[in-house]
């Protein structure tokens, strides 16, 4: 069986934990920031799992993990 390819844009995106755990970034980070308070924009750092629904979608584009 051939090497199944990696999509690239999931890659960048999602990170799966040690345990099988897919986790996402929140989105909204980058634009319009100055304006949100300091604890609003912590909030933004962490990591969250994806939603059951999407997990196997995204296994099918991540084939191999991600680092």
């Amino acid at each position: 069986m051939p090497k199944l390819r990696t999509h690239k844009g999931a890659q960048r995106r999602f990170h799966i934990t040690g345990s099988g755990k897919i986790m996402r970034a929140k989105g909204g980070k980058s634009h319009l920031r100055r304006k949100k308070t300091s604890r609003t924009k912590r909030l933004y750092d962490e990591m969250l799992p994806v939603h059951p629904s999407d997990t196997t979608r995204l296994k099918r584009l991540l084939p191999y993990g991600v680092e």
